[in-house]
């Protein structure tokens, strides 16, 4: 590290699949002003979130994004993910790393690669500053919040969800209870009381859709890895994973990607949502199109019980011939993918459940396409 450099502060974002990290991390984006690189994980060969960010065009011309996909930097990409935080950290005029971890990331896993970095390069140019852990208030109210409450009295050995849960609220030192609107004053009490039972030393920061002031966030103590680790109740109840293992094999969860370049028939779609979607996905995020609208770009996610189908924007095949070569110049990337029939037009949504049969939705999935 050259003599005088300031080391550069790395924030990590964690949070259970549909929690609002994406948004969060937009909102921190928003208000940021220093020159920022940004590294984005998520499961399954395409990688969602950051494509809603540039898309989005959230991203300032000073940020660069990394994409880190087919695995979770917490065990399969852990080593890959290093060395891109240590090439990042190393180049010019970075101030600030930030990294949205995949939905089922143990952010104490990802803390103890920075923590063997820094043990064996000493003079390393970046450090751990802070885990946020992004919590959906209504979910832990719905579905978890008995089964956290009972959770420090089990001794099963078989990890599961709320294990992973659990995991991610523990090891971070700050948590932000997001879709606070969604629940009364009692309710929210209730919910911060019990995950305050198993993380009593974070800051936690009640928010509606991930806003919340930078100084919230940065101001404070830095991460603390043995803090982090010996604040838990029951940290030494739960079963730690065995090195090597992959998240998926673990926790039961398995993700797959559905493309197809035709579109949907939008009421066999939205039909599929309303009657026939598998309880047993947690979570999925994509881009459709309908047959109906070949101009828009519809975004499509779902998180528990929640589904949407919205416009986000237009299809670059849907442009003025002058404006799509502009964006072939400046964008050559967008080429990759394109198809001489239907452009840069395509079905592509990440799904991610436990124990759903993929076959049938496949199946389902391409009975909702139209002409």
């Amino acid at each position: 590290m050259a003599l005088g450099k300031k080391k550069i502060p790395v924030l990590l974002i964690t949070g259970y699949l549909g929690s609002g990290k994406t948004t969060f991390l937009n909102e921190m984006l928003r208000q940021e002003q220093r020159k920022i690189a940004l590294i984005v994980n998520d499961m399954g060969s395409i990688n969602i979130d950051a494509q809603l960010v540039k898309k989005g065009k959230i991203m300032s011309a000073d940020t660069g994004v990394i994409e880190m996909t087919n695995g979770c930097i917490c065990c399969t990409l852990r080593d890959e993910f290093m060395q891109e935080v240590e090439k990042i950290s190393r180049a010019k005029g970075i101030e600030a790393i930030f990294v949205e971890a995949s939905g089922i990331s143990d952010p104490g896993s990802i803390a103890e690669a920075f923590l063997s970095y820094e043990e064996m390069n000493k003079k390393a140019d970046f450090y751990l500053s802070k885990i946020v852990t992004v919590v959906d208030a209504d979910r832990i109210n719905r579905e978890f919040l008995e089964e956290i409450k009972e959770a420090g009295e089990q001794d099963d050995e078989d990890p599961d969800i709320i294990n992973l849960v659990l995991d991610q609220i523990e090891f971070c030192n700050t948590i932000l209870l997001n879709k606070c609107d969604l629940l009364e004053d009692a309710q929210l009490d209730e919910v911060e009381k019990t995950i305050r039972h198993f993380q009593p030393e974070a800051d936690i920061i009640r928010c509606i859709k991930g806003r919340v002031s930078q100084d919230a966030i940065f101001n404070g103590e830095k991460f603390d890895y043995d803090k982090a680790m010996n604040s838990s109740t029951i940290q030494k109840a739960l079963k730690r994973k065995e090195d090597g293992e992959e998240c998926e094999e673990e926790y039961g969860i398995s993700s797959f990607v559905y493309e197809e370049r035709r579109p949907f028939d939008r009421e066999r779609f939205m039909g599929f949502l309303e009657k026939d979607y598998p309880g047993e996905l947690i979570r999925a995020k994509g881009y459709v199109w309908f047959s109906d609208d070949s101009v828009h770009v519809q975004l499509f996610e779902q998180a528990g019980r929640n589904a949407s189908v919205s416009e986000f924007s237009n299809w670059v095949d849907a442009f003025e011939e002058k404006d799509k070569q502009e964006v072939f110049e400046y964008y050559p990337e967008v080429l990759e993918e394109w198809d001489e029939k239907y452009g840069d037009r395509m079905n592509q949504i990440v799904f991610i459940g436990k124990g759903h049969d993929k076959e049938h939705i496949i199946k389902t999935l391409n009975a909702c396409l139209g002409a």
